[in-house]
């Protein structure tokens, strides 16, 4: 939506003008750098692969990372966005391109380290790593921290039009009540939407049980007829629109949608959700390695890292981002919730059992 706004503003006044005026100008400059950079590799191209809407763009006022970074160093950032950690595992598997950054998700990085895709980050080269909260490193998927630094936390939660509800749902299993048929989305992609029919059964996420994913798959199944779609970044406009009146989707999203929408509203349910961090890495076949640390260090910046806090609305693991006075998100009871609900971390898991959640999924999808 912050897009969308921007392009009609030009639109309207010209992309001259528009360029010139402070709300719709492009910041491409950091004011207090703390780390070093050289322009040693200017003229080289980094690949960067990220989630889509994932990195403060210069949008409404707001630091282009992507364009600083560059006028800095002088290299080239090709920056490219997927929407779900298993399109990306897929583009990276398939060997066509080669990226120099990507930014997974936990359990995804767990995958690619076991499957030898990531290559060692030496955070000796890394002046700002001490600004990443001590309780975000050595983290099960990465403990010795040798393939990854920590760049946003989430969780996942329920939103709700409340215009279109008739109660405050407080149960991931709002999600099959009939009175929401054709007004009900979910994840469009297996592990989330999965997740949901667990908790709602009292599954254990990382279950290795065959039974226990077919019985998930079944109530899935269920819920077809009441589904009006599966969507990822589609969310946005659904909701933002009153088109749907229930979606799960990730905590720092809603505040977004919350923005276009002041009828949305939010809630982790009873049974628990998914707490994730999506980490920044290396992929093993990386063409400008010094470069990418560099770019790692620059998002470590803590007035890159604020500005990416404050434009994202993701936690940040960043601790001059949560000490900062000026963080405009610090208290924000979404984010950083006073009592944290109960949650679980998605684990990789053994290849038959992904496998068979992979065809699960299919059938589900086919059942509609």
């Amino acid at each position: 939506m912050k897009k969308i706004i921007c392009v009609i503003l030009a639109l309207a006044l010209g992309i001259t003008a528009c360029l010139s005026m402070a709300g719709c100008s492009t910041n491409d400059t950091v004011e207090n750098l703390e780390g070093e950079y050289t322009t040693e590799y200017a003229g080289t191209t980094l690949n960067v692969f990220n989630w889509a809407l994932y990195i403060s763009d210069g949008i409404e006022g707001s630091l282009d990372v992507n364009a600083a970074f560059e006028k800095l160093t002088g290299i080239d950032v090709n920056y490219s966005t997927y929407d779900s950690n298993e399109a990306m595992y897929g583009k990276m598997k398939s060997g066509a391109v080669a990226y120099d950054i990507v930014i997974p998700s936990d359990y995804m990085i767990q995958r690619m380290i076991n499957e030898d895709m990531l290559r060692e980050i030496d955070v000796t080269k890394l002046s700002n790593y001490h600004y990443i909260d001590d309780k975000y490193k050595g983290l099960y998927y990465d403990p010795d921290n040798k393939y990854s630094v920590a760049y946003n936390v989430g969780m996942v939660g329920l939103i709700y039009n409340t215009t279109l509800v008739e109660e405050a749902p407080t149960s991931w299993k709002v999600m099959w009540d009939e009175r929401y048929t054709g007004n009900v989305l979910t994840f469009n992609n297996p592990r989330d939407a999965f997740a949901i029919a667990q908790f709602a059964l009292n599954i254990d996420l990382n279950t290795t049980d065959i039974a226990e994913w077919n019985r998930a798959a079944d109530y899935l199944k269920q819920q077809n007829k009441i589904l009006q779609g599966r969507v990822m970044d589609e969310v946005f406009n659904k909701m933002e629109s009153a088109n749907a009146a229930i979606a799960p989707y990730y905590a720092g999203d809603f505040l977004s949608m919350q923005e276009e929408n002041e009828d949305l509203a939010f809630v982790y349910p009873e049974e628990g959700t998914n707490i994730f961090v999506d980490a920044i890495c290396i992929p093993e076949n990386c063409q400008n390695y010094e470069a990418a640390l560099m770019y790692i260090n620059f998002l470590m910046e803590p007035e890159v890292a604020l500005a990416n806090a404050e434009y994202i609305y993701y936690a940040s693991p960043n601790t001059a981002v949560v000490n900062n006075e000026n963080y405009s998100l610090k208290d924000n009871e979404i984010l950083y919730p006073e009592v944290e609900p109960k949650t679980q971390y998605f684990h990789d898991l053994p290849s038959d059992v992904r496998t068979h959640y992979e065809n699960l999924w299919n059938e589900v999808i086919l059942a509609d």
